[in-house]
């Protein structure tokens, strides 16, 4: 067994343009002073880190592990959600998915993606640079716009989708295997990897490419109805990344898994800050340490009702007070003795 790592924090949401929020200096001396080990860094926050130049400049990289290391902080995983995302777009996503993309790029979509993967490759760099072995990022979808269709999908649509995707993702992938870290998709709606099936075909797809891996977030396996503690059992050898995030899924005679096109706070299903949702993490940091996750325990705010401030002060208690010391014994080695095989036969009755 293998106790977790944290508390850690994922930076993406608390970047802002008010004290203490607007540099990495900043974020690292309120998430230190709040009780985070972590943090987990949003390559496209140019106020953060430079992701080309930390793929280029290994003086770059021991820099910046110094400044966040002068705040009792580490570096978790450098994250490329977005970029990741843009790696695979259904043209019916272009002009929403274009705010990702820096201007050049934008109304492009073969230039976009270009960008995109360079973008990723440039993170599997920089992860090995900064002494990072796993790295958390979107798979992108090309076929999420037939989750639910109508009419039926074309036989065989599926599987050229994956195809297309493993297509994409295979020089990638090949990229972090040559700097020795693992890719871990978060599993996620919108995005072709959602559940423990899609994740399946894309590996099967990749020719069970061997980083590929999983960064496991049972807030959206609740708004799925999915057993995200049967998950664990199924996939732990995959999940390398841990989002710590809750959520909710209150239906009525009105709304469901849809939502109704809603705003998140009027939807069934709605992301909440930690224990404040109906996920059971008592039983996830059980199972996960149970099975030897090397992972960090990472928060991530994304809470209709709660401020970011409170979620972020209560998220590093939360985590801290689930995280399981892995005990290296077992509770009756003190009534254990010598092995003596005379023994073991005469209790067999040999």
């Amino acid at each position: 067994m293998k106790t977790i790592k944290g508390p850690a924090v994922f930076l993406a949401q608390f970047i802002d343009d008010k004290e203490p929020f607007t540099s990495l200096d900043g974020l690292c001396q309120w998430a230190s002073k709040l009780g985070y080990k972590g943090i987990q860094i949003p390559t496209w926050e140019s106020r953060l880190i430079n992701l080309d130049l930390a793929a280029e400049s290994q003086t770059y990289c021991d820099e910046l592990k110094g400044q966040i290391s002068s705040h009792g902080l580490e570096i978790t995983e450098l994250s490329t959600h977005l970029q990741g995302q843009l790696v695979a777009v259904h043209p019916a996503y272009d002009s929403m998915f274009d705010n990702f993309a820096p201007d050049p790029y934008k109304n492009n979509p073969k230039e976009r993606t270009a960008w995109a993967i360079e973008q990723v490759k440039n993170a599997a760099v920089a992860s090995q640079r900064l002494g990072l072995k796993v790295h958390a990022t979107f798979s992108g979808a090309l076929l999420w716009h037939t989750m639910h269709p109508w009419p039926q999908r074309p036989a065989g649509l599926v599987a050229m989708g994956f195809e297309e995707l493993a297509k994409r993702w295979l020089p990638i992938l090949n990229h972090f295997d040559a700097h020795g870290v693992d890719i871990c998709y978060e599993i996620h709606p919108g995005e072709d990897l959602h559940d423990g099936v899609t994740f399946e075909r894309f590996l099967e797809a990749t020719g069970h490419h061997k980083r590929v891996n999983i960064l496991y977030d049972p807030s959206h396996f609740v708004l799925q109805q999915l057993d995200y503690i049967e998950y664990i059992d199924h996939y732990h050898e995959f999940i390398k990344a841990f989002h710590v995030k809750d959520s909710e899924f209150n239906p009525t005679g009105k709304k469901g898994a849809f939502g109704g096109y809603s705003d998140w706070i009027d939807r069934a299903g709605r992301y909440r800050s930690p224990g404040d949702g109906q996920v059971d993490f008592k039983t996830i940091f059980s199972k996960l340490t149970q099975y030897g996750c090397d992972v960090w325990a990472v928060m991530e705010w994304e809470c209709c009702i709660k401020s970011p401030e409170q979620g972020a002060r209560e998220g590093a208690t939360f985590i801290k007070n689930h995280i399981i010391e892995a005990t290296q014994k077992a509770f009756d080695d003190f009534a254990g003795a010598d092995i003596d095989k005379k023994q073991l036969k005469k209790i067999l009755g040999l």
